[in-house]
């Protein structure tokens, strides 16, 4: 599924990041260990953005980023996506009720 915030992230696909951001923030998986599985270059690429939500906003703005969608990527709406995501998913998982994926 495509990102569902028009633009966002560029053309990546929000589910595939949120997929890595579950295994990285609901699972624990640590951001070398994905790197390390990962198939290729994209994955490597969505990974990377997962890693980006321990960094806080203001220092998100500040960065000059390096990637081919910079100019369109407006990514601290689809970092809020995710953090909602996760924090839902945890929130369910306290309850006894794991979310689907």
């Amino acid at each position: 599924m495509v990102c569902r915030n028009p633009g966002c992230l560029g053309d990546y696909d929000f589910e595939n990041i949120a997929f890595f951001a579950r295994k990285r923030f609901i699972d624990g998986w640590d951001t070398v260990s994905l790197l390390a599985q990962a198939r290729t270059q994209r994955e490597k690429e969505e990974i990377a953005l997962v890693g980006l939500l321990d960094v806080e906003d203001e220092q998100i703005r500040d960065l000059q980023l390096n990637c081919h969608h910079a100019e369109r990527c407006p990514l601290t709406n689809c970092r809020e996506l995710l953090r909602k995501l996760i924090a839902d998913e945890l929130a369910a998982r306290r309850k006894g009720t794991p979310r689907e994926h």
